[in-house]
């Protein structure tokens, strides 16, 4: 697989065109690489500045306790006390002590452009790029609400500040929570201003801040005036951004302490309010709200969304390099409706009439019969991912490895064994080292790839072909297989090889061949948007525990 030079397709989910060319660089994947003298630096303030400032702001977050316990006695979770005198000097004491704590974490000054609305004339606040739990910030210069996991309430310490901002709690163990949850939200934002402003953060997941993401419909739902949020963090070493491969949640916590300052900006742009069209239509509220944001920032935006972490986190024996070009297919194949409801057996009924093909050309026409679906600039796009020699031809057993992946990504051997289904030999049902590499590199979504030897260690007898059964069995005994056998021998594997035109940033020492090795949860706003239909979302929350 490899990405085109040239796009055909630069569309939005309503079909107007982008703003700016889709990225390359995967937003959910974070590398750190120091200098020597980086790294010298770190390793002093370790050992000086990091204790002090860890050490102040736990005090802090400690002081602030009482104050919110205080302030939250006697609140009703479904009406607003008036603001009396008491509890406006609470509030004003709370910031102060936010504000000490973030000081002390190297946040001297943070710039604010803009003007912030009243509840009345925007009561949510949209903020984007999300990319790390330091997008707290807003939280507590605003004290406004947030949507949070209903499990945090319960937390020590934690879950007492958390009510004072009076969040809306969405909760796992209720299928009707996240309904309920755009309930309120409603409610709230048709309140007249009487309820806080709600902040949030419509891509639903951290990303690297490279471009926006698909805007969750949630924050929109309510058709009411919003204000859009942007945030940056110009810092010359990016240690706050916490995707999910990349750095845990502790060494990013580590690492921003023991730089000397660290800068925050935090633009409020002009209040968005929706036409009638856009308040029939959540979608296209969201996608135009988030063109104005990408265009204050000039960062591009693009179809990847929160279902995608799925591909990102893949917990299979085949975890997918930094820059795998299968992102991309699966946004195309989102956008095209090809990901299929009943996965099993659709990819069985097109393993089967792959393999009947017996390995013949496709043109993008034929390409178009076989998924049964109208030529168009999006399908163009796709058949280019599978056109590598650029002679207007694809091989349809790959896009149906592909599509194998995306729709099961955690499921290496069930994909190998569609894989060998459709590339096998009929006499021995076997295939050769060139038809396992055309698999593999597939089912990592790169360019090229080596596989020399990993084939000979499956191929003990030296007979030039080998089964599944054989695979299966040499997995079985080697789960690293791909670790040793195939990031090994293809040193270049980590730096995107659908991607070699790009300047890719060096590698964080946690990630030594440029894949998710530490798949750390880390989102803090749970996506509450009233549809899921193939559970994805589901799946991908139980990684924020």
């Amino acid at each position: 697989m490899r990405l085109p030079s040239n796009r055909h397709c630069a569309m939005e989910g309503d079909g107007k065109m982008m703003d700016q060319a889709p990225p390359v660089r995967n937003p959910f994947v974070h590398v750190l690489k120091f200098s020597p003298l980086e790294k010298a630096k770190i390793a002093l303030m370790t050992v000086t500045l990091f204790p002090i400032r860890l050490l102040i702001a736990a005090f802090m977050m400690l002081l602030a306790w009482p104050f919110a316990f205080l302030a939250s006695v006697g609140r009703s979770e479904t009406t607003v006390e008036p603001q009396c005198l008491w509890r406006r000097l609470v509030d004003i004491i709370l910031r102060i002590i936010m504000r000490v704590m973030w000081f002390a974490g190297g946040f001297h000054w943070m710039t604010v452009k803009g003007q912030r609305a009243l509840p009345a004339e925007a009561p949510i606040l949209t903020l984007a790029p999300h990319s790390s739990y330091f997008d707290a910030i807003p939280v507590t210069m605003t004290m406004s609400s947030i949507v949070m996991k209903a499990e945090s309430k319960d937390l020590p310490l934690w879950g007492t500040l958390i009510k004072y901002i009076r969040p809306v709690f969405v909760s796992r163990s209720d299928q009707n929570s996240r309904k309920k949850t755009v309930e309120e939200i409603k409610r709230r934002a048709h309140s007249g201003g009487e309820w806080p402003q709600i902040m949030i953060f419509p891509e639903g997941t951290c990303t690297n801040r490279s471009c926006i993401i698909t805007f969750k419909p949630g924050a929109f739902i309510p058709a009411v005036p919003v204000q859009p949020v942007v945030i940056r963090y110009p810092n010359k070493l990016d240690t706050i951004t916490w995707t999910w491969q990349g750095p845990g949640a502790f060494e990013i916590l580590w690492l921003t302490l023991c730089q000397l300052h660290n800068e925050f900006v935090i633009e409020f742009l002009p209040i968005y309010t929706p036409s009638e069209e856009e308040k029939k239509n959540p979608a296209l509220f969201a996608i135009n709200v988030r063109r104005v944001m990408a265009k204050a920032l000039g960062v591009p935006i693009t179809d990847y969304s929160f279902e995608d972490c799925q591909l990102a986190m893949a917990e299979g024996q085949l975890r997918l390099p930094v820059d795998t070009c299968l992102l991309e297919f699966a946004k195309l194949a989102r956008r095209l409706g090809l990901k299929p409801k009943n996965t099993e057996k659709v990819l069985q009924e097109f393993g089967n009439r792959a393999r009947k093909l017996e390995g013949q050309k496709l043109g993008l026409e034929d390409f178009a019969h076989f998924l049964d679906v109208p030529v168009s600039d999006m399908l163009r796009d796709m058949f280019a991912l599978f056109d590598e020699h650029e002679d207007n031809s694809m091989d349809i057993r790959e896009y149906v490895i592909a599509l194998s992946v995306v729709c099961r990504p955690a499921k290496t051997l069930e994909t190998m064994k569609l894989a060998f289904k459709m590339f096998e030999a009929e006499e021995d049902g076997a295939i050769t080292e060139r038809e396992l590499a055309v698999v593999l590199k597939t089912a990592l979504g790169v360019t090229h790839l080596s596989v020399s030897r990993l084939f000979t260690a499956i191929d003990a007898e030296d007979t030039g072909k080998i089964t599944f059964d054989k695979f299966r069995r040499f997995v079985e005994q080697n789960p690293d297989f791909a670790e040793e056998y195939l990031y090994t021998e293809n040193a270049g594997l980590h730096s995107g090889p659908c991607h070699s035109h790009q300047t890719q940033s060096s590698l964080s020492p946690l990630d030594l061949h440029g894949t998710a090795t530490s798949k750390t949860a880390n989102g803090i706003c749970p996506d509450f948007s009233p549809s899921d239909p193939d559970g994805t979302i589901d799946g991908l929350l139980k990684k924020h525990n």
